[in-house]
């Protein structure tokens, strides 16, 4: 029996366009009246995702690449680096590509050293740094932009961080070790006494697959990257299809 639903946003939950359907809201909501917690696990920053957790009202935000959980106001998990790590991480970037685009998440603040922060569409409410000063904050996750994913490996293994890549994009994630989605999801599960094997995890990129794994049923949009259909238990409809919508029309709602 299904208890949780538990999905990731970009290319699952939300079309190309960004937007989150009519049909995927009003099935969310009628697995909510029975019962079902929802929670969406996002490698998003929080202001990134604000607007979907305005839109969705999920009872769980996992952010962050999972290195944040939210229930409402209240933070239940954070997975950080220490100070000297966040700063030591930042400075090992720009030494290594100087004038790199570099993105720091502490909590819900986002520092970054772009002068076009106002135009963009997900970090619009971040703080500009230029890091020419140390930071005094313990980063959940620091992301740079880098033409050459062995650069990105190198200063990873360098500082010991877990490094995180995304689809289609040379924007780098170096998260605290021993962290990530199934941490977090282990801690929401055990927040709310829900078996792992009584969770449906929707995803799409190689970020979701140990997510996939370790929930009872882990199900790839049709859109998902290879290794992750491969490793999925079910492949549904592509998000462009409401493929998360169908999956718990068939699944849940008409069982």
């Amino acid at each position: 029996m299904i208890r949780m639903i538990l999905t990731d946003l970009d290319h699952t939950l939300l079309r190309q366009d960004g937007t989150v359907s009519e049909r995927t809201l009003r099935t969310l909501a009628e697995c909510r009246a029975k019962g079902i917690r929802f929670a969406i696990a996002t490698a998003r920053y929080w202001i990134g995702a604000e607007k979907y957790i305005h839109q969705l009202q999920p009872d769980y935000e996992i952010t962050t690449d999972g290195t944040l959980v939210h229930s409402g106001e209240k933070c239940i998990y954070s997975s950080s680096f220490s100070v000297p790590d966040t700063n030591r991480i930042v400075q090992e970037l720009l030494q290594a590509v100087p004038g790199a685009e570099i993105t720091v998440a502490c909590g819900k603040t986002v520092y970054w050293n772009s002068l076009h922060i106002a135009e963009s569409e997900k970090l619009h409410k971040a703080v500009y740094c230029d890091y020419s000063d140390p930071l005094e904050v313990r980063a959940n996750k620091i992301v740079a932009e880098l033409q050459e994913e062995a650069v990105a490996r190198e200063i990873a293994e360098k500082t010991n961080c877990r490094l995180q890549c995304y689809r289609g994009e040379k924007w780098y994630a170096f998260l605290p070790a021993d962290t990530g989605k199934t941490v977090a999801i282990r801690a929401v599960a055990g927040a709310e006494w829900i078996p792992l094997k009584n969770i449906a995890a929707f995803g799409d990129d190689r970020n979701d697959l140990e997510m996939l794994e370790m929930c009872g049923e882990g199900i790839a949009v049709a859109n998902a990257v290879p290794e992750v259909l491969e490793a999925a238990d079910e492949i549904t409809l592509s998000n462009e299809e409401d493929g998360v919508a169908a999956w718990l029309e068939e699944h849940i709602l008409q069982a």
